[in-house]
Parts: C-alpha cells; structure tokens; sequence
C-alpha cells in the first residue's frame, strides 16, 4: 500500500557497504523500518544520509507492506530543515540520546498521533529555542503519558515517590525515591518546555535523569540505557 506520511528518525544502522536500515516512528502507522539501497554511494549520497539524522522529520512517500519486512521509501523530503539542532553541539547531543531513548521505548507498530504530534511539537521547540537544560528530562517525563505509566500526581503532599506503582507515598518503601530525590520529581512535574531553566542545579539534573531512566528501566521489558549517555552527562557537567 502506498502511504504518504511525516515521519520521525528513531535510527539508521549501516547495511553491508551502501545501504542503511532506517527505523522510523510514523505518523501513519507507528514503528516502521525500511532499508535504503546505495545510501552510501552516488552524487547525493551525502544528501540522502543527512536525511537519516537523529529524529529528522521527514514526510515520505512510501510501499507498504505490512508483512513484517523491511519497507521501502519511494520519495523523501524534510518536513521540517532543523536550524541549530545539526549545528549546536549541546542541541545534537540532547537529540541523539532522546533518538536511542526512544528507540528503545517506542515498540507500538500501530499509529500513535498524539504521541507523534508531540514529538514533532517538542522538537521544534527545542530547534528555536536557546534555553534548553531541562529539555530532555521534560520530554522523557511527558513521553510516558503516551507509554501508559506517567506517574499519579493526585497525592503530590507525599514525600516519598514510589517508582514500581508510579504514586506518593508517605512512608518510605523499598522501591521509594528518597525525601530529596521526591523534592526533585515534583518540580520536574510542573515543569514545561517554557518554565525557567534555572530551577535544577547540574548536579540535580544528573539525579533526575537517573531517576528517569531507572523508572523506564521498571515499566519497559528489555529497556536498555542508551549508550550516548556518559555524553550526554558529560555536556551536562
């Protein structure tokens, strides 16, 4: 079947010598991979690949299948031409840790519009805007509303948050945040993209992003932490 849709670059791994298997999340369709015969090879092959780039979005033209194979692009073009996030050396690093985070997140092979919708919201945003430390913890948090285990913030009095049931807590279980480390959540919680990004010390972002990948690492089967990781930390230091 042929499908017109915008999609969004989760990954691209490198086929043989030329060619590339590209993983996307669509608008049309949720999880789709296709592969890219002679990404590597011809006059515009640095143009194709540059089209492969850590969440690109791009609206594509493509056949398929839905056979459980790879698919095949037959038009691409960019939906949105990023303006800083190639070029900003903190921006690409964001991007490319979110891109291996949500690689491993995102396992839903149906559409998902109001999770693709704020992913290409929150992406521009981030590409036009210069303020952008706490970006990527606002984006993992406000991504498992989508996933289905966005944390209960009916009892927010608490004072421990309880990481396997996703509530607060006024006794401290096994399995709770610990007094500071719940301090911390909450104002991750009511944080959004345009709050000040003074509010965390770089020390508390490197507590609320652990805190962030362990609660994944609790309600995804096979979660694994990304590799970009001990980068990101290190333009975070």
């Amino acid at each position: 079947m042929l499908v017109k849709t915008k999609a969004i670059v989760l990954s691209s791994i490198k086929y043989q010598e030329k060619s590339l298997i590209v993983k996307c999340f669509t608008l049309s369709d949720g999880l789709k991979s296709y592969f890219v015969q002679s990404a590597y090879s011809g006059k515009k092959s640095n143009q194709k690949i540059a089209y492969f780039q850590p969440l690109t979005i791009l609206e594509i033209e493509a056949n398929h299948k839905n056979k459980g194979t790879l698919e095949h692009f037959k038009e691409i073009k960019l939906a949105t031409a990023y303006q800083t996030i190639n070029t900003d050396i903190v921006k690409s690093t964001i991007v490319i840790f979110l891109s291996e985070m949500l690689h491993h997140s995102i396992h839903e092979e149906e559409k998902n519009e109001d999770l693709f919708t704020f992913l290409e919201t929150a992406l521009i945003w981030l590409d036009t805007h210069e303020e952008t430390s706490n970006f990527h913890l606002i984006l993992l948090l406000e991504t498992t509303k989508f996933l289905g285990f966005y944390p209960d913030n009916s009892e927010t009095d608490f004072n421990f948050f309880e990481m396997v049931d996703g509530i607060f807590s006024p006794f401290q279980g096994t399995n709770c945040l610990n007094e500071h480390e719940t301090f911390l959540f909450k104002k991750l919680i009511n944080l959004k993209f345009d709050s000040d990004q003074k509010v965390f010390a770089g020390i508390e972002r490197q507590i609320l992003l652990k805190i962030l990948l362990d609660y994944y690492s609790i309600h995804l089967d096979g979660f694994k932490k990304p590799k970009s990781l001990d980068v990101l930390k290190e333009v975070f230091s």
